[in-house]
Order: structure tokens, then sequence, then C-alpha cells
């Protein structure tokens, strides 16, 4: 039989361990306790205006709508990555780069709460056009526009070994429908056994540093060489290499599909390391824009906004960079030579279409 005066004892304690436990654990503080959290799982995008699969880098607005968010942040901070921070307590910004061309850049995002944060960031190409200093649309049917363009005439290839007669003749070049042609053809003229045009803004318009986009579509057939390039307008002074070329889009019916750009410069020229390429399938059958952008710095050759070489000698000097002065434009198609090779027996002619030159600054 238990013991009363020791039940009574541990029910006594039990009520005590009760009431110190409920005592100390319910207080009377009603202030909510001090939130020590940092901010988390944070997220970071960028939409580029106007980027597209042709476009990637965007319609040179340089616009870009930048989203984040984070648990537990009360305030952002964006660092842009050219040298301007911008804070918001939003989850999203909208920003226009400027310059021109296209350019990297790494932009940070930092995630606040009270002096904690965490941080995150991705890496943008951004294409800004600048103001259009030059161009031809090609709107007006007939002949190119003498007061942009005049011409190469002759054989020979100018060092090149070619067999092409360049002439001026609508019959090698017209422009009808907004669209420019330049024609090689099988034909005999003047001892040569083909002719076309080579047509270029030499004495009617030159610059430095820039942004040249031309769309174009290539001719076919084993021979074909259809250009897009610059020489410096110094080649009356100093002669070539030493005036400096800059080829945007080379292509060889040869070797169908390579487009290539390379540059000739004192240290490197005739048979240039200086040179990238891409290959596309239908670069005969689609327009694409064929581009440069040139700056005191570099040049960065591209299609359709994508990049394949960039040119960033080091050191600089007049050997390795003659592209501190004007270059003017010249638009042409070849027949043979050293570069376009051996031309197809049964070549009768073939066109390179353009549908616009123009050139930013």
């Amino acid at each position: 039989m238990p013991n009363p005066f020791k039940l009574h004892k541990i029910i006594l304690n039990v009520i005590l361990f009760s009431t110190l436990f409920f005592s100390c654990s319910g207080g009377n503080d009603d202030s909510d306790p001090i939130d020590i959290s940092i901010p988390s799982n944070l997220s970071l995008t960028a939409n580029i205006v106007g980027a597209t699969t042709t476009n990637p880098n965007g319609d040179g607005s340089g616009a870009v709508i930048f989203n984040f968010a984070a648990d537990n942040a009360t305030s952002y901070k964006i660092n842009l990555g050219n040298g301007e921070i911008i804070e918001t307590s939003s989850n999203s910004l909208t920003y226009t780069f400027s310059g021109g061309g296209i350019t990297n850049y790494n932009v940070y995002v930092s995630a606040y709460k009270a002096d904690k944060f965490i941080t995150k960031n991705i890496t943008i190409t951004i294409k800004v056009n600048t103001g259009l200093i030059f161009s031809d649309e090609f709107d007006s049917s007939g002949s190119p526009n003498t007061g942009k363009w005049t011409y190469d005439l002759g054989a020979g290839g100018w060092g090149n070994n070619e067999s092409q007669y360049y002439t001026k003749r609508t019959d090698n070049v017209v422009i009808a429908n907004g669209i420019l042609t330049i024609t090689a053809k099988k034909e005999s003229y003047e001892g040569a056994e083909y002719t076309s045009t080579r047509m270029k803004t030499q004495g009617k318009f030159d610059f430095t540093y820039g942004k040249v986009e031309v769309r174009a579509k290539l001719p076919t057939g084993g021979g074909t060489w259809p250009a897009i390039w610059m020489l410096g307008s110094s080649i009356s002074t100093l002669g070539w290499p030493a005036c400096g070329e800059v080829d945007i889009m080379e292509h060889v019916g040869n070797n169908q599909g390579r487009v290539q750009s390379a540059l000739h410069t004192p240290s490197s020229y005739g048979g240039t390391i200086n040179h990238g390429s891409q290959t596309l399938d239908d670069v005969s059958t689609a327009f694409h824009v064929y581009a440069v952008e040139w700056t005191a710095d570099k040049m960065i050759f591209s299609v359709d906004g994508v990049p394949h070489y960039t040119y960033n000698p080091s050191p600089k000097n007049s050997n390795t960079w003659p592209f501190n002065d004007d270059q003017f434009i010249i638009l042409n198609v070849a027949m043979g030579g050293g570069f376009g090779g051996a031309i197809d027996p049964n070549f009768v002619s073939s066109t390179m279409e353009i549908d616009y030159v123009r050139v930013y600054q």
C-alpha cells in the first residue's frame, strides 16, 4: 500500500516544476524575435531587347531588361559592368547601354537585408548602333549612285592573277527592286574570258573607326571569289600593305559556305595569319549581314551578329596596326586567281546580291 505522505510530496513537486516551467517559457515580452536570416536563392536574368537567333546581341538600341529576386531581400544593388551602379527595391530594371558596337558586360546583382547580402553575376553581349554616317539602300534602279561609288576598271586582278575584266556596264552591275547585283559572266571581253565589277567609295567616302554592315547573298560556282572589304585611303602614298587592308567577308565557290575575314598589314600579308571564319549552309540562297566593328583597339568580325574573329595585336605599331587612318569600302566578284582557285569549265554566270551598305560611327 502506497505511503500517503510520500505520494503527497510527489504531487507537490510536480505542481512546483510545472509552475516554474510555464513562468519561464511564457514571459510578458510581446516583441518579435530578432530575424538574423540573410537573403538566399538569388536569381538573375537578362532580356536583351530585340534579340533573335540571327541577332542575338539585340536590335542595336542597347536596351536590356534585368529581372532578379531573392528570399528575405529588401533591396538590390546592380553593378552594370560599365562603371554604373544602381540601387532599387524593385525586382526589375530596364537599362540602356551606350557607346557603340558589340560589347561584353559582366553584370553583378547583390540582394541586401540590412548589411547582409549575397551576389550573383551574368555576362551579356550587347549591340549598340550609333549614328549612321553612310548608307546605300540601293532604292533607285539603274546604275549605282556616282556620288557614292566609283570603279576599278581593267584586267589582271591587281596582283592576284584573276581572270576577269572589271567593267561598270549594267551587264555586270545594276540596281533593281532595291537590290544591287554584281554579276560575274563568262564572255570574251577585251582579251579576258570573264567580266565582273569592282566598285568602291574611294574619293567619295572614307572613315576612321566605326561599324560596317553589308547585307548580301553570295554567288556560287567554282572559281567565284566575292569580297566585301576595305583599303586604307593612304594606298596612293604608302602603297600596300602599309595602308592596311580589312577583308570583312571573302568566299570562294570552291569551298562553298565558308566565309572568311582577314587583315593584311606589313607584319602579315599575302598568306596572312590574321584571319577567322565560320561556315553557313545558305550563303548563296539567303541574305546575311556581314560586319566589322572597328575601334582604336581592335576589330571584331561577325555574320548576323555572331563574331568569328577578333584582331587585337600587341604591341600595336605601324607594322601590326595600320588602322588609325581612313579606309574606303570595296565590293567585287573576282574569278579565279590565287584565292579563287580553279574556275569550273561549266561556269556561265553568278551574282552577288547586296541589299544595303551601312556605316555607323
